[in-house]
């Protein structure tokens, strides 16, 4: 998910009395674009309310992304990556899939991404049926990174550490935008619970 981004200062935000340098703007826009988006949805969000909650020109807003889609894929990317748990030393099989469990939880109650479900799921049909994001390629490398050193540690069985972080990706993201259409008999407490068993199953040593 990527943006067109010029640093600098933009005479728009000078002319407010406080000059703003990139990486402030962009973080300020970020933020905005998650409060439209959480108050009236992805379709009646417009890169000129997002400027005018950011506190910055319109030209600002416009010299880095290009429409509302391009603005949100970077703030998709930016809340699903802070989920993510920091790169760890260790590979213990039931500690990371502890963790990737939470993290599946985290993600599909985030009241940001619950929105854009719901608005505008069609946000996410590139990243499902066509492409990796970068949350999704952080995604795997984090867990390429843990099913190696579970494989280091004799915790998770042989295999192509790429093979299983990728099946595991396809299982997760699953879990995170189909949970709702399995609610009834899967509600989701069950379904964590589904999940680690299924994780569990999948990377443990074979006996």
């Amino acid at each position: 998910m990527t943006s067109n981004r010029n640093d600098g200062v933009d005479d728009g935000d000078a002319k407010d009395g406080v000059a703003k340098d990139g990486a402030t703007n962009d973080r300020a826009i970020l933020d905005a674009a998650a409060q439209t988006v959480l108050a009236v949805g992805m379709r009646r969000t417009t890169l000129a309310e997002v400027a005018r909650r950011a506190g910055v020109s319109r030209p600002t807003v416009y010299r880095r992304w290009a429409d509302v889609r391009t603005l949100t894929a970077d703030l998709l990317t930016r809340e699903l990556v802070a989920l993510l748990p920091a790169e760890g030393t260790d590979g213990e099989r039931a500690l990371g899939i502890d963790r990737i469990v939470r993290t599946t939880a985290a993600a599909r109650t985030h009241p940001l991404f619950r929105k854009i479900l719901e608005t505008d799921p069609e946000l996410l049909i590139t990243y499902v049926f066509d492409r990796l994001g970068a949350s999704q390629h952080r995604i795997l490398e984090l867990l390429t990174s843990a099913i190696r050193q579970g494989q280091q540690d004799g915790t998770i069985r042989d295999g192509d550490p790429d093979e299983l972080a990728a099946m595991v990706l396809l299982v997760i993201q699953s879990a995170v935008l189909s949970a709702r259409i399995v609610a009834d008999p899967l509600p989701p407490e069950r379904l964590d619970a589904q999940l680690r068993a299924l994780l569990e199953s999948y990377l443990r040593l074979e006996e």
